[in-house]
Order: C-alpha cells, then structure tokens, then sequence
C-alpha cells in the first residue's frame, strides 16, 4: 500500500499540471458566491480549480460548494470527481487518499452516464486515469475515453467546452502516447483546423 500511495502523490501532481493548463486558457471573473440555487458559472469554477491544484482548503472549499448544489448538472458532477482526485492528492493519509480514488471513479462513472458525450468530463477522466498508478487498477476506461472524445471532435460536437478546452484536450491526448497512428494524424488535422 505505501508504494501505491508513494506512486500516487506525484501522478496526481501531473493532473494539476492538466488543471494549471486548462485554468491560464480560460478566463472568468464572477464569484461562485450563492452557488447552491444559481446557475453555476461554469468559467468561474474552471478557475477555481486552479487555485485547488494548489491548495487543500481550496478543494475542499470548492466541493462543498459544489456538493450542495441543487440540480447537479453531469459537468459540476464530473469536476466533483476531478476535486476528490485532487482530494487524494493533498490527504497525507494512505487510507484516505485510496477512499478519494474509489469515490472519484464512482463520482465519474455517474457523470459519464449522465452525459456520455461531452468531451469535458470525458477529458477530466481520462487526465485522472492516465495519471493513476496502473496498478491501482483505476484505468479500465481509458480506451473508451479516448474513442468518445475523438468521436465528438469528429462530429465538431465540444458542449460547453470552448476551442481553448479543445486545444488542451487534443494536445493533452497527444502527449499521453495513448493514441494510434491514425488517431494522432486526426487529432493533428482537429488541432491545425482551430
């Protein structure tokens, strides 16, 4: 267990570095302030999540926030999973960080089933996957990710991701080396078309 644990703190560190990306991309300057009954200001909370890459309180600042939402829409679902992943990262403690792992893929599971085809929570599962100790057993839906969110970039279909999210998620597919040739020559020609 504490060579999971120990393999886990610096694979979750390359999600913040997903999240850090996604978070200089995007530009948003209203306050989540009465999140519980508004809708939720999507550019808001993607910064947000920068500021959670980073610290503790923050995270679980956010998911409070986000937990007492009333009508949870599958995206706010999915950045729930990508804060308990984030969870994980800042616990010191080895149960608590496998607890954060186990609730994140079950929070995940929830907004993919939710919403199958939106490339945003696709791409946050995906990034959490990836950079999973494989051993944890926590990857199994890699492949299917990457098929949906290439499908849906084939299609022109991004839900509320902007082309900014859309650049970070097709460099971020390219960089993972998880794609066949024939997937990394389209996602090439999707990168050079934005």
């Amino acid at each position: 267990m504490n060579v999971a644990v120990n393999t886990l703190c610096p694979r979750l560190r390359t999600v913040s570095y997903v999240w850090c990306i996604i978070a200089i991309l995007m530009t948003g300057h209203a306050a989540i302030a009465n999140i519980k009954d508004a809708e939720p200001n999507i550019s808001a909370i993607r910064k947000s999540l920068i500021s959670a890459v980073n610290s503790g309180k923050t995270t679980d600042s956010l998911y409070q926030q986000l937990e007492v939402m009333n009508n949870k829409t599958p995206l706010i679902t999915g950045y729930m999973g990508t804060l308990q992943a984030l969870k994980a990262k800042h616990s010191w403690n080895p149960y608590n960080k496998i607890k954060y792992i186990k609730n994140c893929e079950k929070t995940f599971q929830m907004a993919v089933h939710q919403d199958p085809h939106n490339i945003e929570i696709r791409f946050m599962r995906f990034s959490v996957e990836h950079n999973v100790p494989s051993f944890l057993g926590y990857n199994k839906n890699l492949g299917a990710d990457k098929a949906e969110i290439i499908r849906q970039l084939d299609k022109g279909f991004y839900a509320q991701a902007d082309t900014q999210l859309v650049r970070t998620i097709i460099k971020f597919l390219l960089d993972s080396k998880r794609c066949t040739a024939a997937e990394t020559r389209n996602l090439n020609q999707h990168l050079a078309a934005l």
